[in-house]
């Protein structure tokens, strides 16, 4: 596969690192462009705090500091074009919308790997980006220590694996 174009949907955080880090690398690699997608919950004058009068300049004074950070998030000196949009849909169809909007042909995004009962209860934003996107779908898992594994006690009838090599 040879990207032309990376979406990378991000939460500014220090768990998404590792997938902007992946993005950039393959971005250089390729000679691909780079769409950063940052989803908020308003883009609007709905952050004023009670009382304060709406100027035409608030909601755009916000807006203005939110692609600050999210231009904060791209390395000095890196050589890749990167395109900055931010939306308030819902996450999904943000992602979904922007790679359709930008045309781009992979996604490459972070999970912040709910595991357990939570995952039963909670919708998987990666999951549901590969089973939904166009485009190829690249998961970075970030640092964290490997679960522990069940145990498991083989018998005789249920030796649990075999392997068979040539030798």
């Amino acid at each position: 596969m040879h990207p032309n174009k990376i979406l990378h949907p991000t939460d500014c955080s220090a768990l998404s690192r590792p997938a902007l880090t992946e993005a950039l690398a393959l971005a250089a690699e390729h000679g691909a462009s780079l769409v950063l997608l940052h989803v908020v919950d308003s883009l609007g004058p709905e952050n004023l705090s009670y009382g304060e009068s709406i100027s035409a300049d608030q909601p755009e004074a916000h807006r203005r500091q939110l692609f600050e950070e999210l231009h904060h998030l791209i390395p000095p000196g890196t050589r890749v074009h990167v395109d900055y949009v931010l939306s308030e849909e819902d996450l999904i169809t943000a992602i979904l919308r922007t790679q359709a909007e930008f045309g781009c042909d992979l996604v490459v995004m972070g999970t912040h790997g709910v595991t357990g009962l939570q995952r039963w209860f909670t919708r998987s934003t990666a999951e549901e980006v590969v089973r939904r996107a166009p485009c190829e779908v690249l998961v970075v898992k970030g640092p964290r220590e490997p679960e522990p594994l069940r145990d498991f006690r083989p018998t005789g009838l249920h030796p649990g694996r075999l392997v068979e090599g040539s030798e």
